[in-house]
């Protein structure tokens, strides 16, 4: 059994709805499907819950949104007239536009594009409808209840053999609307894909599954064929991930395979993510991705690794300043702490002050405008020679190396570069490891 997940552009319009009819009546697996609210259709077009945002916004200040929900009006009229349905949203739009008028709340009106998708989704497919308000479920103070959830909605999945759930959205004990981050839709698949205890949880968008690198930096990347839940976290960490971080984990917990595939390419079989998978063949890597914008906050102090509390107190200025450390690379007499630049900048004189008065360093030095970068391949740790083929392709590259780090982490190894130098440096790696 599969859960199956399809985003904003796979749904946008209604030929994409006819691929999507086709990929799920290729595979009678595929028993339950999350569904976005209708994306961008063509470069320059605007997504559905931008406008219900700016529908929101206008009724928040008492101005007239007219405009953009007749917009809204017409792209679902489009859809239902072209899949030829005998089915109409009229009513739930009035209702919509209703309550937008008299009690604007925002996580209402942002989900309602999901809920009319979900909604045109189950009569296409002549399958049930199970709102989501009725099974996933948020705390009084707003935080996921994944446990009442799980409960409640796989009592319901037992109920029904096929069904559509919209995607972004649950309630809170009162039965008003609550929405996860923007892209929570891939969240709510990993939620159903765990309560209906799939086999597979397939998330479908608009590329063939993972790439070993940003294609904006290097032309036509390899794919990713098989990742594991940890390396998808490391790369997740530098911002390379088609699937909303926070999706990984119901699944994860439950041992269930993501499969990422592309509902314009569907021959394509995608990138698998697992719980765990054989070490990769010598001299490859599962991939690479990075980071601009960190500052480098380095101190140096004779014998500071017998000055018992050390680094203790000087994470605790960073604490007291409300300002999140990334890594800390430490030498004997030295030690480095690495901080997002945006976080560190407004903080930076009374971070430099604490430390000062506290460990009295012999000096504090501070190096703005570095860029990190994560290799990430499983047993990296255990396989002689991939260091140096990759600080090698670095030289060779003429890029200098501000930072190495990577301690105990068998799974990757980070190096720092000047952000001038960090394009460079991503594509050396990838002409090392993948070319």
């Amino acid at each position: 059994m599969k859960t199956v997940k399809f985003g904003g552009s796979s749904l946008a319009t209604a030929a994409q709805f006819e691929k999507v009819g086709a990929i799920l009546r290729q595979d009678p697996e595929r028993c339950y499907v999350v569904a976005s609210a209708p994306g961008k259709r063509f470069s320059g077009d605007i997504k559905v819950t931008d406008l219900l945002y700016c529908c929101y916004d206008l009724a928040l200040q008492g101005q007239d949104f007219t405009g953009p929900f007749t917009e809204i009006r017409a792209r679902f009229d489009e859809i239902i007239t072209r899949l030829r349905l005998d089915f109409s949203l009229e009513q739930d739009l009035n209702e919509i536009e209703a309550r937008l008028r008299e009690h604007p709340q925002r996580d209402f009106a942002a989900s309602r594009g999901e809920y009319l998708n979900s909604k045109v989704m189950a009569a296409y497919l002549d399958v049930p409808f199970l709102d989501a308000a009725e099974c996933v479920f948020f705390t009084a103070e707003g935080a996921f209840d994944a446990e009442r959830t799980n409960s409640v909605l796989g009592a319901k999945l037992k109920e029904l053999p096929r069904a559509v759930v919209p995607g972004f959205y649950g309630a809170l004990p009162d039965g008003s609307i609550r929405t996860f981050s923007r892209g929570g839709s891939d969240i709510t698949g990993a939620i159903v894909a765990r309560a209906s205890q799939s086999d597979v949880y397939e998330n479908w968008t608009d590329v063939s599954g993972m790439l070993v690198t940003d294609p904006r930096i290097v032309p036509d990347p390899r794919p990713i064929g098989v990742i594991t839940y940890t390396e998808l976290r490391e790369l997740a960490y530098m911002g390379a991930s088609v699937l909303h971080e926070d999706a990984i984990f119901p699944v994860k917990t439950a041992g269930i395979p993501i499969n990422i595939r592309n509902t314009n390419r569907p021959q394509d079989p995608g990138t698998l993510i697992v719980p765990q998978a054989q070490e990769q063949p010598e001299g490859s890597i599962t991939g690479v991705a990075g980071r601009k914008g960190f500052t480098v906050l380095t101190i140096e102090k004779d014998q500071m690794n017998s000055e018992v509390g050390f680094g203790r107190k000087v994470l605790s200025a960073l604490e007291e300043c409300g300002v999140n450390f990334e890594h800390m690379p430490s030498g004997i007499d030295t030690l480095s702490v690495v901080m997002a630049s945006a976080e560190f900048e407004p903080h930076r004189q009374e971070i430099v002050q604490k430390i000062c008065s506290t460990v009295n360093p012999d000096a504090v030095s501070v190096e703005d405008a570095m860029a990190m970068i994560a290799v990430v391949g499983r047993g990296m740790v255990r396989r002689k020679g991939l260091a140096a083929r990759l600080f090698t392709a670095i030289a060779e590259a003429d890029v200098n190396l501000r930072m190495i780090d990577q301690g105990s982490s068998e799974l990757n190894i980070i190096i720092g570069v000047d952000e001038a130098d960090f394009e460079k440096a991503i594509s050396a790696v990838y002409r090392a490891f993948c070319a």
